[in-house]
């Protein structure tokens, strides 16, 4: 929805950008599959169902997530139309370049790793978002950049608690819960701020996005 809701926003079509946004959904998917692996965030529950290693064994839901990541590259470069190669190859770097040692896993690392640490700083659990999640969602309206679109538990989804449990680094575990929405509501303002100045029609998607990011219950 990020990527289409970006491209339209620049004037872009919907149809374009697809492909893209496909893309983005796959590789979501794939870590999302990959995060909950026992040698991972051990998670039995996703969007309110079992998750995969659950249903088919975890041999299966790590190839399973390895041909998602596979096949997102491939639907770029194939289903991709009205965009030279050159744009193309720029949308398959970018993707890959946040989901690598720079972004996605690096970010993975770093939050493993820090499970039961008793001092990691605002700094450190920065590092784990703007790498784990913030690199894929930046992704999804930079592959719009690059196309350049205008010139050519039940209420949860997921285990209740499992963070705490883990004693995984998170805002509310070092800011308390009142702080973390302070920060939250402020990010908001700030990200909205960003679309001062484009047809407000179109950027409405971006900040009803914006706003269910910041205030949704799962």
């Amino acid at each position: 929805m990020l990527c289409i809701a970006a491209c339209e926003l620049v004037g872009g079509q919907e149809s374009t950008a697809m492909p893209a946004a496909c893309a983005v959904e796959m590789i979501h998917t794939m870590s999302l599959m990959h995060d909950d692996l026992p040698c991972m965030d051990n998670d039995d529950l996703r969007r309110g169902k079992p998750t995969n290693h659950k249903m088919f064994g975890e041999d299966v839901a790590v190839l399973a997530g390895d041909a998602l990541l596979a096949f997102s590259f491939e639907h770029v470069a194939t289903a991709t139309k009205g965009v030279n190669s050159e744009r193309i190859v720029r949308v398959i770097s970018e993707l890959a370049k946040c989901i690598g040692s720079e972004g996605l896993v690096a970010g993975q690392v770093v939050d493993i790793c820090s499970e039961g640490l008793s001092e990691v700083g605002l700094d450190h659990l920065e590092f784990i978002h703007l790498h784990k999640t913030a690199a894929l969602l930046e992704a999804s309206v930079l592959v719009d950049d690059i196309l350049d679109v205008t010139k050519s538990s039940q209420e949860l989804g997921k285990t209740a608690g499992k963070d705490l449990v883990a004693d995984k680094t998170t805002y509310p575990k070092l800011l308390g819960i009142e702080k973390s929405r302070e920060l939250a509501e402020r990010l908001n303002r700030e990200a909205q701020e960003q679309l001062v100045g484009f047809d407000p029609v179109k950027a409405a998607p971006l900040i009803a996005l914006a706003n269910y990011i910041a205030y949704r219950d799962n």
